[in-house]
């Protein structure tokens, strides 16, 4: 599959749109690990190769382990997430499956005994920004291989 054109460029109002609701999602207040695995979830579920090249870079790049990548798709049979990520992902899979889930009323409440209503609503805008973004991504065949990451380790909390 050959690349189709560049959206981003085809659309440099579009893709401000898109760059905005991106920055609004990273600095949302929500872990920035946790995001990027959000990232990581929905891109798998997805198939975008852009997005899962891009989105792994950027969580080892802030310290996420190797091991925790690799076992994402399997996360739920594993013990390397905490209850706040794993609410996380489960709530990722049923936004970016909202046509087969419904976001199912048990889900909801379980991901809200880990989130505020603000950090729900917030986790709920970065699902369906990279929802869209994978969509641009497949729809055009963006191809995956040259990003590079610019993030920087997290600090350690004192």
């Amino acid at each position: 599959m050959g690349h189709r054109l560049n959206p981003f460029t085809a659309s440099a109002k579009g893709y401000q749109a898109m760059a905005a609701l991106q920055t609004f999602a990273d600095s949302c207040g929500l872990e920035r690990t946790l995001l990027e695995l959000v990232k990581m979830r929905a891109s798998q579920i997805n198939g975008c190769a852009y997005c899962l090249d891009m989105h792994s870079k950027d969580a080892r790049a802030l310290g996420e382990t190797e091991q925790r990548l690799y076992a994402l798709n399997a996360w739920q049979e594993t013990p390397f997430y905490s209850e706040r990520e794993r609410a996380a992902l489960e709530w990722t899979e049923a936004i970016t499956l909202v046509s087969e889930t419904h976001a199912p009323e048990d889900v909801y409440e379980r991901v809200a005994k880990q989130f505020s209503a603000e950090e729900l609503a917030n986790l709920t805008v970065a699902i369906v920004t990279i929802n869209g973004w994978n969509r641009l991504c497949i729809g055009f065949r963006v191809v995956p291989g040259a990003y590079q990451s610019n993030l920087q380790p997290l600090k350690a909390s004192a």
